[in-house]
């Protein structure tokens, strides 16, 4: 199967975008874990794929893809690189976008510097609204993992996040922590 993608990033993020207006394109998990692989595929943090709205009063619909193959609701930095997509091959020219998301609608806004500006929506604290496994809200959370207690935050902008403190930010153990809170129970999206 050949198909048409363009890569694309935003403030760290890698994205492989696929255009599904002029291409049927219908991937499996096991499709996207390879064209996600960076050793072995094109390599990214997630593949979105752009189409026709599903409904009249927007402009595209868009679906998003971790690494993993699983799907999730909301990508602020991705939201922003299909907006520039659309304005680039001049699928939109209008400077507000509506964007059709598992979340619901999101609106992208073109600045006049020609920058995207992406309206999240208002951030969810209580743990039914990230979704998260906790009683009640509490101002930080505690898990078990590797062997240790961690302290975090949790907030839901589209999609959850644990969001930790660290001394240094480029030693973090991103790799190894995220993984394990991913898996740990505790988010069950």
């Amino acid at each position: 199967m050949e198909i048409s993608f363009t890569k694309m990033h935003g403030l760290g993020n890698d994205f492989v975008v696929i255009d599904c207006f002029e291409q049927d394109v219908n991937l499996s998990t096991a499709q996207i874990k390879t064209l996600a692989d960076r050793h072995f595929g094109i390599g990214c943090d997630q593949v979105l794929l752009l189409g026709p709205p599903e409904h009249g009063s927007s402009d595209v619909r868009y679906r998003i893809y971790n690494a993993d193959g699983g799907e999730v609701s909301q990508c602020g930095n991705g939201a922003r690189c299909i907006a520039a997509y659309l304005y680039g091959r001049g699928l939109v020219k209008k400077d507000e976008i509506i964007a059709e998301t598992n979340e619901g609608l999101l609106k992208l806004y073109r600045q006049d510097d020609g920058q995207v500006r992406v309206n999240m929506g208002v951030p969810r604290f209580e743990p039914a609204d990230i979704p998260m496994r906790a009683k009640q809200r509490e101002n930080k959370y505690q898990l078990q993992i590797t062997g240790s207690e961690l302290s975090f935050y949790a907030v839901s902008i589209g999609n959850p996040h644990a969001v930790l403190v660290v001394d240094d930010v480029e030693h973090a153990p991103v790799p190894v922590l995220g993984p394990e809170i991913q898996h740990s129970g505790m988010f069950p999206e």
